[in-house]
């Protein structure tokens, strides 16, 4: 079980250093991020329950806005580890950074629609998790310049995948019980309108989590957020490497 952990950490490190490497046969810069989330479940039955969660992105660790992300779903239990989810979302993207990820260099929202499947994979007392998301976008996007707020919508697709290992500390597990994370999310474009990021991001995080009772639990570490950006910067492709901190907290109501 440990040599699958530590195969499992070392894959995440190698497909960063890739991207790295990647990098530096394109235009990029490097950010320094803070993200702060708070995840909230409330169950109806065995089966049924509702989603919703915040996310406060943040430029320079706290002092610039990056993105607020708000998203609400219902989830439905088709067996003990595998859950479907579908919903809805609302963020709004700043102009962080050297160079923003619109030309305009203005807050922009965007609308979503999204499916997901997570799928929970026990192996004694390590969590594997797999989550795969469906997303449909509507990007804000500004056809006049000097419109203070976007006027169209371009409609976008996207795919998700992420895989997650949760590792105990303790060999006895209680209400208190400590426990590392990693895990390794890749977000693809694809149909219409996706530009230049086919490849869109990719997010690594190193996490330590715990368990607080069995209503909260919290976790905070390293994430790493890779961006190529969907238009081209000085004719070249453009990559924006953000690093920094994360926390988050689960609520279960």
């Amino acid at each position: 079980m440990k040599k699958l952990v530590i195969f499992i950490l070392f894959a995440l490190l190698s497909m960063h250093t890739s991207l790295l490497k990647a990098q530096s046969f394109r235009g990029g810069e490097n950010n320094i991020i803070g993200w702060y989330a708070t995840f909230l479940t409330k169950a109806i039955d065995e089966k049924w329950g509702l989603h919703g969660e915040f996310q406060w992105r943040r430029d320079d660790i706290v002092q610039q806005s990056q993105q607020n992300l708000f998203r609400a779903g219902l989830n439905y239990k088709i067996h003990p580890q595998v859950i479907l989810r579908g919903g809805i979302a609302y963020i709004d993207t700043y102009p962080y950074g050297g160079v923003p990820i619109q030309s305009a260099g203005k807050v922009f929202p965007e609308y979503r629609i999204f499916q997901m499947v997570q799928v929970n994979n026990p192996l004694g007392k390590v969590n594997l998790m797999h989550r795969f998301m469906l997303e449909q976008r509507w990007v804000g996007v500004f056809k006049d310049p000097k419109s203070q707020k976007s006027d169209e919508n371009v409609y976008l697709n996207r795919a998700r995948y992420m895989a997650r290992v949760d590792v105990p500390i303790k060999k006895v597990q209680n209400k208190n019980s400590p426990y590392l994370a990693a895990y390794d999310e890749i977000l693809i474009g694809f149909g219409k309108n996706v530009n230049q990021n086919i490849f869109d991001q990719n997010r690594i995080g190193l996490l330590f989590g715990l368990k607080i009772n069995h209503l909260i639990r919290s976790e905070i570490g390293f994430i790493s957020q890779t961006i190529q950006f969907g238009r081209l910067i000085n004719s070249q492709e453009f990559i924006q490497q953000n690093n920094g901190l994360i926390w988050n907290t689960y609520l279960s109501l």
